[in-house]
């Protein structure tokens, strides 16, 4: 009889190989190790969380913890006027204070919203550059599509340029708002202590369909070792409403 060829005996040792591999590759210590961050949640009547309807026509939730102080505000008719936008998306203003002796970087990529009441889906916060050339593309996109459609009814001409004017006004209006208001990517430290700004979610997802009566969502913030979390509806009360005096959004 005569022994294995050589090339047996790679074939062997290659099996061997892939098999340590897929179980290395499935034992416990293979998969991603969770976040080490700890969690701090907004929650009603917690110490250092508080809850204003302010008269400017905003919800203000606020979290202290330690050396970080961090504001949500949310307009009270946010659902109402996303729907009114060219572009889907979902807003809210964000106050950041840091009273420690070191450094905390507040970046935008870092704050994620998750819409509760529609399959749970999680959207990142829009980088304003990006949105705004986003914006100039799909109005751009909508002024070749209208342009074309007026030459097949001409008699359509002053009824789709009226439309026209609002969305590159409203275009324009939403590009120097993005510039700005964003809130921007900055290093907290004792010179600068505070930044403030708007950041933006897309709803432009299939399993993000109409609003319902109330709204469930959670607003997730990553700081250094720290993960914020902010729970909110709206209305906070079904049929709330707040009457707001004329002042700055």
């Amino acid at each position: 009889m005569q022994p294995p060829s050589r090339s047996r005996y790679f074939d062997a040792a290659n099996i061997v190989v892939i098999v340590f591999a897929l179980a290395a590759w499935a034992a416990p210590g293979g998969k991603e190790k969770k976040s080490s961050a700890s969690t701090i949640r907004w929650a009603e009547g917690k110490p250092g969380c508080t809850f204003t309807r302010d008269e400017d026509g905003k919800y203000r939730y606020g979290l202290q913890s330690d050396d970080v102080g961090i504001t949500l505000a949310v307009d009270s008719q946010e659902l109402q006027r996303s729907r009114r936008h060219f572009g889907r998306f979902i807003g809210a203003v964000l106050a950041f204070r840091y009273t420690g002796p070191n450094q905390l970087d507040v970046r935008n990529d870092h704050i994620k919203l998750e819409f509760t009441s529609h399959s749970h889906v999680v959207q990142k916060a829009l980088d304003p550059d990006d949105f705004s050339a986003q914006y100039q593309y799909d109005v751009d996109a909508l002024i070749h599509e209208k342009e074309r459609e007026i030459k097949k009814h001409p008699e359509k001409k002053q009824e789709i340029e009226t439309t026209l004017q609002a969305y590159q006004k409203e275009l324009l209006d939403m590009q120097e708002f993005l510039r700005t208001r964003s809130l921007r990517t900055v290093r907290l430290d004792r010179a600068t202590p505070e930044t403030k700004g708007w950041v933006f979610f897309s709803t432009n997802n299939k399993w993000i369909g109409d609003w319902k009566k109330r709204e469930d969502f959670v607003l997730r913030i990553s700081l250094a070792n720290r993960l914020f979390e902010f729970p909110f509806t709206l209305p906070p009360v079904e049929g709330d409403l707040i009457l707001r005096r004329r002042g700055e959004n």
